[in-house]
């Protein structure tokens, strides 16, 4: 991000604007997930909503642009409210990878789309030769699919509080869900092995999946 800002200040600010409606969504489909299943607390708290400043985490957001994965604010649930305690954790968990995936697909398909009306003007701009407007355009889907999908892979790993760990908390027998819960307290824990110990290998996991992405699409 911080080097398409350099490149193309008006692309970057179309992603950008992207990136915010993509951590909006993602967050207001564990909301609205929550909410299907019995429990009003993201409701109560004014998270049903489509309004970024009830959903945008500053340090993520801006964790995001600098070193490729980021967070929003998490969703607060009460997991004893869920009429299905399993199916209500894991869908609930599971919610905003979905739409995550799902516009990191639409994003990518309209690079397609962009590519068969403009494919010189495309591909000139995405590698840098030129600019076009549809090339413009595809530049910022390109990121904007590559962001979700970020946002995707990045939460579906089992570390607290990333849904990932809520996914597997939704297999694992009731008797561990007590110390599951506990976890969540050391949260910043999580984020200091992130941001240190396990950036690397996080930052791997996200290069394979970008490219087997991009490559079913493009290659």
């Amino acid at each position: 991000m911080i080097a398409l800002l350099q490149r193309d200040p008006l692309a970057f600010l179309l992603t950008f604007a992207i990136l915010v409606f993509s951590l909006v969504l993602h967050e207001l489909g564990h909301a609205y997930a929550a909410y299907l299943f019995g429990d009003t607390t993201a409701k109560r708290q004014g998270r049903l909503t489509l309004n970024p400043l009830k959903h945008l985490d500053p340090l993520g957001t801006v964790l995001l642009l600098l070193v490729g994965f980021g967070w929003a604010k998490p969703v607060p649930i009460y997991p004893p409210a869920f009429r299905h305690y399993r199916l209500g954790l894991f869908v609930v968990s599971i919610a905003g990878i979905v739409i995550n995936l799902v516009l990191a697909v639409l994003f990518a398909l309209l690079v397609r789309g962009l590519f068969t009306l403009d494919p010189v003007g495309v591909v000139m701009t995405l590698r840098g030769e030129g600019q076009t407007e549809l090339g413009l355009l595809a530049l910022a889907a390109f990121f904007a699919s590559s962001i979700n999908l970020v946002l995707a892979v990045f939460n579906l790993l089992p570390i607290p509080p990333l849904d990932g760990s809520k996914i597997l908390q939704s297999l694992l027998p009731l008797s561990w869900q007590p110390l599951l819960w506990r976890l969540e307290q050391y949260a910043w824990l999580s984020f200091l092995l992130i941001l240190t110990v396990l950036r690397g290998p996080i930052q791997e996991v996200l290069r394979l999946a970008r490219r087997v992405f991009f490559g079913f699409f493009f290659g």
